[in-house]
C-alpha cells in the first residue's frame, strides 16, 4: 500500500516538472540488417540510447516502461504505390522490484532480472535473431525497402506522464525509421542430370 502511494505521488510530482524538461536523446538506429536462415529472415539491429534523468526516476520509482522495436518491408514499384510485404512489432517491458532491487526486462513470457538499469539498458541496445518473415511466405520482388526503428509507449504510462510527454520530451524516446534495402537470396538451381543418368532413365521408361 505504502509502495503504491509513494509511486502514485511520484507520477504527479514528475508530471508538475514536467514544462521545465529539457529534450532527450533520441535513439540512434546503428546498424541493421536482414538474413535468411531455415525459418524465414531473421532481422539483427543494435541501438544507441540511454535514458534521461526523468526516465530514470520513473522505473527506479515503479513506473514499467514499455518499448517497442517496429519492422517493415516493403517492395517498391515505380508504377503504383509500394507494396506491403510484412509488418511486425516486438515490446519489451522495464520495470523495477524495490523489494529484490532488480531491474527486469520482460518480453512475452520470457524474462530477465538485473542488478542495475545499465545492465538491462544493454539488452534492450542489442536485439539479435528477431524471426520478421516466415519462409512460407513468397518474396517475389527482386529488392525490398526495410524499415526498423525503436520507440517507447507512451500510450503505456500512467495518465499523469502521457500528458507529461506531449511536451516534455524527456518522457519520450524514440528512433526515426531506419531503412536500408534487402535483396532476398536467389532459389538455388536444380542441378541438370548427368547423361548417363538421362540415358539410364529413358531406358527404364522404353
Amino acid at each position: 500500500m505504502r509502495i503504491g502511494a509513494t509511486c502514485s505521488s511520484f507520477i504527479v510530482a514528475l508530471a508538475c516538472a514536467a514544462a521545465v524538461g529539457a529534450r532527450a536523446d533520441e535513439i540512434d538506429v546503428v546498424d541493421a540488417r536482414l538474413a535468411a536462415s531455415e525459418e524465414g529472415l531473421l532481422l539483427s539491429a543494435d541501438f544507441a540510447f540511454d535514458f534521461s534523468p526523468r526516465l530514470q526516476e520513473a522505473v527506479a520509482n515503479g513506473v514499467p516502461l514499455h518499448f517497442v522495436v517496429e519492422f517493415e518491408l516493403t517492395r517498391p514499384r515505380w508504377w503504383w504505390f509500394d507494396q506491403d510485404t510484412a509488418s511486425r512489432h516486438t515490446q519489451w517491458r522495464l520495470s523495477y522490484h524495490a523489494l529484490s532491487r532488480q531491474y527486469r526486462l520482460s518480453s512475452g513470457a520470457l524474462h530477465q532480472n538485473f542488478a542495475t538499469l545499465e545492465e538491462a539498458l544493454e539488452v534492450m541496445r542489442r536485439l539479435r535473431n528477431w524471426l520478421v518473415l516466415e519462409r512460407s511466405v513468397p518474396l517475389t520482388g527482386s529488392q525490398y525497402e526495410v524499415a526498423v526503428r525503436m520507440r517507447l509507449d507512451t500510450a503505456q504510462l500512467p495518465r499523469p506522464l502521457q500528458v507529461s510527454a506531449i511536451t516534455n520530451r524527456e518522457l519520450r524516446l524514440e528512433s526515426p525509421w531506419k531503412r536500408f534495402i534487402f535483396l532476398p537470396p536467389k532459389p538455388a538451381a536444380v542441378p541438370s542430370p548427368a547423361p548417363e543418368a538421362r540415358e539410364a532413365k529413358e531406358s527404364t521408361v522404353r
